[in-house]
């Protein structure tokens, strides 16, 4: 009696090539998840969100857009090109408005458009967020950078504001905010972040 021949495993998964994945991989592999990052040419895809990142998201969009200047559009979770193994998904940005000309196919925006990137931690994203991330946004020159994190018995947002060293080409930190968000960069910004705030959107 002869062995029935196996068959070969197939995978939903696509197989990474040896170098890694590249940006161009990244807008044309079929049956990617919503939301997939690009981060040192490997694939990482976001796990389902608290309501606290959903949350804090709308509160940022609808403050930055109340005092947003014509010149620049505030965008959600969008594709930002740093180069051409990365290609990370910042929560919110705000991009040069003649980067936003494309269409509503529009998929990504490059560095050099970026003003702000903000990053609200979650619990699956946490070094990511807080190391990895910010250092590529700072290496690719994009000049402002926030990253979220919720703190306190009544679950309220923390706002930590960086702006570039143009020496060091690092992020500093120039402020913290636990109720009220007020910066004059990358435009004139008073966002209330308070945990009232939250709770009433």
């Amino acid at each position: 009696m002869t062995a029935e021949p196996t068959t070969a495993h197939s995978s939903r998964w696509p197989v990474p090539p040896q170098d890694g994945y590249t940006v161009d991989d990244l807008f044309t592999l079929p049956d990617l998840p919503p939301h997939t990052e690009l981060i040192d040419g490997s694939l990482v895809f976001v796990s389902p969100q608290r309501k606290f990142h959903s949350m804090v998201i709308d509160l940022l969009m609808a403050g930055l857009r109340s005092t947003a200047p014509p010149e620049v559009k505030i965008r959600r979770e969008m594709t930002v090109v740093l180069d051409r193994r990365n290609g990370p998904e910042p929560d919110v940005s705000v991009v040069r408005s003649e980067a936003d000309k494309k269409g509503m196919e529009q998929t990504s925006y490059a560095a050099a458009d970026v003003l702000l990137a903000v990053e609200v931690v979650s619990p699956d994203s946490e070094a990511r967020d807080r190391e990895a991330k910010p250092h590529k946004y700072a290496t690719a020159g994009i000049p402002h950078f926030w990253l979220v994190e919720m703190t306190g018995t009544d679950q309220h947002p923390v706002v930590r504001v960086y702006e570039l060293d143009p020496v060091t080409k690092a992020y500093a930190l120039t402020g913290i905010h636990h109720d009220r968000l007020k910066t004059g960069v990358p435009f004139p910004v008073d966002i209330d972040v308070s945990a009232d705030a939250l709770k009433e959107l």
